[in-house]
């Protein structure tokens, strides 16, 4: 949920999986086809992947924050903006959004840093394969095998600081969104 760039919220279910599948399978078949040399595989791999990453990624973003499947497509969209870049919101619908939204990006993070152990295996794993390639596979396999692992490494380097940074703007995001909450609030009494 954290990956999923923000304006992809404008979209419905259907289309954030559409958006997220396609853009994953996508990438994996450019691997396949780099390392296999081979459209149908590409092709197998993007109409497999594809789909099964879309409907998990639009299932745990409606899990997450199911409030914003009560907003309209531009509510959405608004909220997850403001709250992705930090900003205050006026009105306590979208204030209301906000704090919704950023408790889900704090859910989302929590449930990754549980499984940060598999991005390190994985990461051990693609190295030791890389290296294996390099010494006794195909072109294609040594420069997918070397691209996976830059990938993973660059997971273990650069996510966790831009995902601290998100997290941090989103709680300042929210802690606005709560403050106009409690000045609506104590001047609607």
């Amino acid at each position: 949920m954290i990956l999923v760039p923000g304006w992809l919220w404008r979209s419905g279910p259907v289309g954030r999986g559409v958006g997220a599948g396609l853009g994953v399978g996508a990438l994996s078949a450019a691997f396949v086809l780099v390392e296999a040399g081979s459209w149908p595989a590409a092709a197998v791999v993007l109409v497999v992947l594809g789909p099964f990453y879309g409907i998990r990624v639009a299932r745990r973003m409606g899990r997450l924050w199911p409030g914003g499947a009560r907003l309209g497509r531009a509510e959405r969209a608004a909220a997850v903006r403001a709250t992705r870049r930090g900003e205050a919101v006026a009105g306590s619908g979208t204030a209301s959004s906000v704090v919704g939204y950023a408790g889900a990006l704090r859910r989302a993070a929590e449930e990754d840093r549980l499984r940060r152990w598999v991005v390190v295996l994985v990461t051990g794993l693609a190295l030791a394969l890389a290296v294996y390639d390099t010494l006794r596979g195909t072109t294609g396999e040594l420069v997918a095998s070397w691209l996976v692992v830059a990938l993973c490494a660059a997971d273990l380097v650069v996510w966790p600081r831009r995902r601290a940074w998100l997290l941090a703007r989103a709680g300042r995001a929210e802690a606005a969104a709560r403050r106009a909450l409690d000045t609506d609030a104590a001047g609607g009494s």
